[in-house]
Order: C-alpha cells, then structure tokens, then sequence
C-alpha cells in the first residue's frame, strides 16, 4: 500500500485504503502485529491508517479458550497501543457489521489513524474441513451445533419485517448456487473490469533467464558531475566535525585526489540510479549514517537539529530518495520492504540490518517471502538485503550474517547472495539490481571493517568502465606457471591472506576471490584459474566455523572447478576456517585472533 500510495504523490492516504485481515488467535499471539502497529504513524512506513478486520472465530487450532489464548480480556487489546479504536461487533448481524465498517472507514479517512473491527463470530466445523473440534472443545462446539447459521437469523429477520417472503429467500439461495456453477460473480458491487491504468506494467521484468551480467558502466564527466551534487551542502548547515572530514574527502575522491572508499561508491550508485530515472528507498536501523558511520546520506544541522538529504536534492523533477532510520525491528520492517520491493519494479528497495546478525529477528520473512515467493506465487521481488558480515572479535552477535542459511535456501535461482569486497564491486552491484530486467532478491554480505581498509579502495575509472565481476582473479603480475597452490576464498579474509603472502613472499600461491556465490560463477571461476597450469592443492579458506559460512553449500561447485582444470591436483579440496562451533564466533579477542591467524597460516601450509 506504501508503494501504491507514493507512486501516486498520495502522502495522507486519501486515495489508496490498506486492509489487513487477521485471525483472532495471530492477532494476540504474533509479536509483528504489534511491530506493525508500532510502525503505523512514523515517517518511513505510515499508510494514513490501516483498516484491521479480525475474524474472531475463536478457534485457535485447539487452544483452550480463554485459559490459555492470551493474557488480555480481547484478542484486539493489543490495538490499545496506539489508541486504535476498537468496534466489537457481533457477526451474526450484517446490519450492525455494515454501520461498524462504515463508522472505522469514515474514523481512518478523518483522522489517518488505525481501526480495529473485531468481527465476533465463530467457525462451524473447526480449525479446518477435516478437523473434528468437539475432541479439544466439546462445550463451545455443542453450542455451535444449537446455532442457527447467519444467513438463517438474517433472513428470519427480513421474512419477519415484511421485508420478503420466505419463498423470495429460498429463491435467493438458488440463484446464488445456480449463479457459483456458472462461474458468475455472486457479489453484485464487484467491480467486473478492473482499472489498468493503475496497474504496475510487469511485462519488461518477465520472462528472463538469468545473467550475472549488466552494463552498468558511467561516464567519466557524468560520474564527476553526480558526485559533486552529492557531496553539495548548503551554506547555512553547520556539519558535524567528523561529518565535515568526510564529505571533505568524498570532494578530494570526486576531482581524483584520493582513491574511492565504500561510503563514496555506494553512494554514487544511488545517485546514478536517481539520475537515470529510478526511485531510492533505503530502511533499517541507522541507515542515515550508517552503523559504521561510512554512508552519511542525511546531514544533521548542528545549530538548528535540522536534516538535510543531498541525494533528495540532486536535479529538479528527479525520482524519490527516501531513507529512513527504523525503529527497532527487523520482522515487521523487512516484512514490509519485501511488500513494497514486489510492486515498485522500477525501484532499488534496500533494508539495511544493523549488524548482519540481527536479520535473524526476520528470519520468517526470508523463509515465507525472499526465498520462496517466487516459486510459490509467481510473484517477483527486487529488495536488496545489506547485511554486515566479518569477524572483528566482536563476538558471537556481531560478527556472522549467517551466510550459511541463504546458502542452504538458494534453488532454481531464486535469488542472488554475493559478498563484495571494494568500493567498485559494490557499485557496479547496486547498479545491476536495477539495471538488468531481472528482478531476484539481492542478499549482500556488506563489510565492516573493509570500509576504512587502506586496501580496500577503487578508482573513479573502475566505476566509469567497469562491472560486477562474479569472480575477481589473483591481483598480482606472478608468474601463473610458478603457481602450485590456489587459494579460493570470499570476503574480508582475502584481505588477511594477501597481506600474509606479502609478509612472506609466497609467489607459488595465487588468491581468488568468489564474490557471488549463488549463483555459484562456475565459468567465471574457470576462466580465473585456467592458466595456473601446475598447481597441485586448492584450498577453500573462510572466516566462519567448518559448519558455517559457504563451505558446505559450495564445496561441490568449487570441486566441479577444479575437476574442469584437468592439471595436477592429487589430493581433496582442502578446508581452512575455524572449527566447527555451536556459536558464530568466539567471545573473546584473543581467542579470535589466534584463529584469524591460524586459519590464514592453514590456507598457505595445509
């Protein structure tokens, strides 16, 4: 409904109307009802009030009612939280539900604000057609059986009003029986011919295979001109000190004084997608600055509180740039930016966790909607997920977006997982999401460290012409008929290896990084090793536990690469990473340490 709503300027909610349809027992018992209702008034996901239509039917598979269903005298107290008016009405009488519908759409169309109508009513044959509900709920159950049905009551009601005959009921019932098995509408204010004009035209995004590949080069003077607007703060807004060192730096990185850090080049891509006509929408915990304090995409005025957004402020007419620090959920929020993602195709929908690992307070939504619903429903959905990941001895809930899960649930290209390691890469990848006419879910192991490593960086030229590279060879001039071990690997530990191989001057190893590992680059990757015609060992060296991160979901892809190289490797695919854990990572820094260091030293001398 958000999405409908912004694409039709409709910033109060005065032309689209959300509806939710919730289940007594779900209603009182789901913790992201009342994240929703927590959301309904701020700035990022407010509708101008939802309509909450609770089918109270009192049957909550085969909880006993009211011992142990909930805490609160209604399953609607929840709604209390924000002052949500309540309507309790009484589903055998239509009369008393039409006056109460009408009463909540006028209350949210005047105030722009939530309301609940709590439909009292019950199920006939229980939890489901098959389901024999008097075994759990004899009592409710012998009363339902004494029950006349609704259309009964109502039309006794009608036949004793004068209002018809009991013949002109019955023929009701007929014609509504007669009309089902001919296909008819039976609800006559259905509206038959729908309005196409508000509909999202699909057809560009339908009907392509997969590709890793896109043109996502810009030009030289274009890239210039965009960074500079980006890097634009009016006279008159006093920045931060820090803040000001930064976007100082983004100027020196614009005119070619300085080498491009992440902030910069994510940035950028935000800003070029704007210019070529995409709306931006980002969300999460600290997007603003982000975590780590490298985007800075909104300017706190330090005289006044004010903020100021220069990406909102890039060309008169340009598309929306909307981002917004979110309250404290993950559930609700991701919930709601999958929503948004499967009916805005022309958008780049970003949710940002805080740290990777906190994704696992929405692990539902990846289950039931980012990995699946395509399959499922047909229904396609471009939302980017940037998740934190790398191990910093931040301990075991700051350090693992949990790569191995994505990993298991990836299938039949149902979606992309991709770690990037430079500013260029990460550029060149959010560029692609909205690019290529393909529109998967984009699940991004983002770095944390990585955005300050004096390694770390990129050029403006490698953003003018370059691409997302799935694979990115061995960064060196070695000589590949020397080379006798490769080292495959993904993310920030590339960064530990290289430095390592420096230190020690071992020339006989090449390092290449996988920077998209579903789905997996095989060519790719065979195309980066091919010309290391002697080597005798591939190790696979990652950060995560033996049980964790991508070993164990790509190992068959990586053996199948070396398969293809034919040279003169004799022994398995050898493993460097931490030891199997029951938790991410180690607690302490030391501990951390010492592993970072053997795991490095593994991927070179096992």
């Amino acid at each position: 409904m958000r999405a409908r709503q912004d694409r039709r300027d409709d910033s109060d909610g005065s032309k689209v109307l959300p509806i939710n349809v919730h289940g007594d027992a779900a209603f009182a018992g789901q913790g992201v009802v009342m994240e929703t209702f927590q959301m309904s008034q701020t700035r990022a996901y407010k509708t101008g009030g939802t309509i909450h239509i609770v089918i109270n039917n009192q049957v909550g598979f085969t909880t006993s009612h009211p011992l142990d269903t909930r805490s609160t005298e209604y399953c609607t107290d929840i709604a209390k939280m924000v002052q949500a008016p309540i309507f309790h009405v009484n589903g055998d009488d239509p009369d008393a539900v039409l006056h109460v519908t009408q009463v909540a759409l006028d209350y949210r169309q005047q105030f722009k604000k939530d309301v609940v109508i709590d439909l009292v009513c019950y199920r006939r044959r229980g939890h489901n057609e098959a389901d024999e509900p008097s075994g759990t709920q004899p009592m409710m159950y012998r009363k339902i059986r004494e029950q006349k049905t609704a259309r009964e009551i109502y039309a006794a009601r009608l036949v004793e009003q004068g209002v018809l005959s009991e013949e002109d009921a019955k023929a009701m019932i007929e014609t509504y029986r007669e009309d089902l098995m001919a296909g008819n509408h039976v609800a006559n204010a259905l509206v038959q011919e729908p309005n196409t004009s508000l509909f999202v035209d699909w057809k560009p995004y339908l009907g392509h295979e997969w590709t890793g590949h896109a043109d996502t080069a810009v030009e030289m003077k274009r890239l210039q001109r965009l960074a500079a607007r980006m890097c634009d703060v009016p006279d008159g807004i006093e920045v931060q000190r820090q803040v000001a060192k930064i976007y100082a730096d983004r100027r020196k990185m614009q005119a070619g004084g300085m080498a491009l850090n992440w902030g910069f080049a994510e940035t950028l891509a935000y800003a070029t997608l704007l210019d070529d006509g995409h709306p931006v929408r980002i969300t999460g915990q600290d997007v603003g600055r982000g975590t780590f304090s490298h985007r800075h995409a909104v300017v706190h005025n330090q005289t006044d509180g004010g903020a100021y957004v220069p990406l909102q402020h890039m060309s008169d007419g340009q598309p929306r740039f909307t981002i917004h620090d979110s309250y404290l959920s993950e559930e609700a929020v991701l919930a709601f930016e999958y929503g948004f993602a499967t009916t805005a195709p022309n958008h780049l929908v970003v949710w940002e966790a805080q740290f990777g690992d906190f994704f696992n307070g929405a692990q539902v939504v990846v289950d039931q909607f980012i990995s699946s619903g395509e399959t499922k429903w047909g229904r396609l959905c471009g939302l980017t997920m940037l998740l934190p990941h790398g191990y910093e001895g931040q301990g075991p809930e700051h350090s693992s977006a949990r790569l191995e899960r994505f990993l298991q649930m990836c299938a039949e290209h149902n979606m992309q997982v991709c770690v990037p390691t430079t500013p260029a890469q990460i550029f060149h990848l959010l560029r692609r999401q909205v690019v290529r006419k393909v529109r998967k879910p984009l699940v991004v192991m983002s770095p944390k460290s990585l955005l300050r490593h004096k390694d770390a960086t990129s050029s403006l030229d490698e953003l003018a012409s370059g691409h997302f590279h799935m694979v990115l060879p061995d960064k060196g001039e070695r000589d590949p008929s020397k080379v006798e071990r490769i080292i495959l690997c993904a993310g920030k530990v590339y960064y530990d290896l290289a430095s390592w191989r420096d230190e020690n001057d071992r020339q006989d190893v090449a390092i290449v990084r996988i920077e998209q590992l579903y789905p997996f680059p095989k060519e790719e990757l065979f195309e980066a090793l091919k010309a290391y015609v002697n080597v005798t060992d591939i190790a696979w060296c990652q950060e995560e536990p033996l049980n964790q991160g991508a070993w164990y979901s790509s190992q068959h892809h990586l053996r199948a690469v070396a398969d293809m190289l034919k040279s003169n490797l004799g022994g398995a695919l050898k493993f460097a990473g931490r030891p199997a854990s029951a938790a991410p990572a180690a607690g302490y820094m030391s501990v951390h340490i010492e592993q970072q260091r053997q795991l490095v030293e593994d991927a070179f001398n096992l």
